[in-house]
């Protein structure tokens, strides 16, 4: 499928908000719900990994394929149905201008053309999306095939942000598109600051840390100055949690009442998790998650103790 089908099928975000969730409708808080989060589908670096050559390789995706489709089947099959599903980051494997990028990303279309209809998806960028050093281009490119890059939405009462996370690990060939996603965050922080929201939930790719606020600097989270200036803003602003991907491991904790949750994959696991999707419980007092294979998810659903929570008045 190419792009240009893809803009008929998907509600893409435009003008930083999601027309999937007309706002003027959705910013009461109506009760309880559960969104569908994954990560890192990134089609085309099982073969790269396995054959060691994760900057050049990804020719292959067969994989990676059959991991979605069976992914897309088991968010269809959930009764309720969920309100979203959202993918943060690293869609497919090949960077901005690097081979087999257009074949990744129309694969990965076709499959998620299959997602039930009245399940909205929400895209979030990653580096592999983007880039590592993001540019204009790099962005338009992104925004004209999965839509904006950063923008908020409501659901039910609760006020949805999604970051492009490459702006926060290296703007230096765009500053100013880094500017105006700070000045963005601020005003979208203000209004979840005033407690006009039920809860704030945050959307990135790279986590803003692994374990710990005080952990050492690495690839697969924020630095320090940059994860405590973020910490700090979102703490403030009451944002109650930050769902992440990026290192296709389980990880998360817990600092200054803000919940770091970092999910595996969908595709390439680089730790001892399984391919998976994370459920995720939205009540009027708490947010409530775990992480499900594919297996699991397929054959069993949702457990009973997650859904009961639906039932909260």
């Amino acid at each position: 499928m190419s792009t240009a089908e893809a803009r008929g099928v998907f509600h893409r975000a435009r003008g930083r908000t999601l027309d999937a969730f007309p706002s003027e409708k959705e910013r009461e808080w109506k009760g309880p719900f559960y969104f569908i989060q994954g990560a890192d589908p990134q089609f085309g670096l099982m073969k790269a990994w396995s054959t060691g050559e994760c900057d050049s390789g990804g020719d292959e995706w067969g994989q990676e394929t059959r991991l979605t489709e069976q992914a897309v089947r088991a968010v269809n099959r959930l009764n309720p149905k969920p309100k979203f599903f959202v993918l943060c980051g690293d869609l497919v494997h090949a960077m901005p201008g690097m081979p087999w990028r257009k074949e990744q990303t129309e694969d990965l279309q076709r499959v998620l053309r299959d997602v039930d209809s009245e399940i909205p998806l929400v895209f979030v960028s990653g580096n592999h999306d983007v880039g590592n050093v993001p540019t204009p281009e790099t962005i338009e490119e992104f925004q004209q095939t999965w839509g904006d890059d950063y923008f908020s939405f409501w659901v039910g009462g609760v006020l949805f942000l999604v970051l492009n996370s490459q702006f926060l690990y290296d703007a230096s060939r765009c500053p100013a598109l880094k500017q105006a996603q700070d000045q963005w965050l601020d005003q979208q922080l203000s209004i979840a600051g005033q407690r006009k929201c039920q809860h704030a939930i945050v959307f990135q790719h790279i986590p803003l840390f692994l374990e710990s606020i005080d952990e050492d600097d690495d690839y697969f989270n924020l630095s320090k100055p940059v994860r405590k200036e973020m910490v700090d803003k979102l703490s403030k602003a009451g944002v109650k949690a930050v769902f992440s991907g990026h290192y296709h491991r389980n990880a998360g904790g817990i600092y200054q009442n803000l919940d770091m949750v970092v999910s595996s994959a969908i595709g390439c696991q680089l730790g001892k998790d399984t391919h998976g999707l994370r459920v995720v419980v939205v009540t009027a007092e708490k947010i409530v998650h775990r992480y499900y294979s594919l297996d699991e998810l397929s054959e069993k659903g949702v457990e009973d103790d997650l859904m009961d929570l639906l039932k909260e008045k």
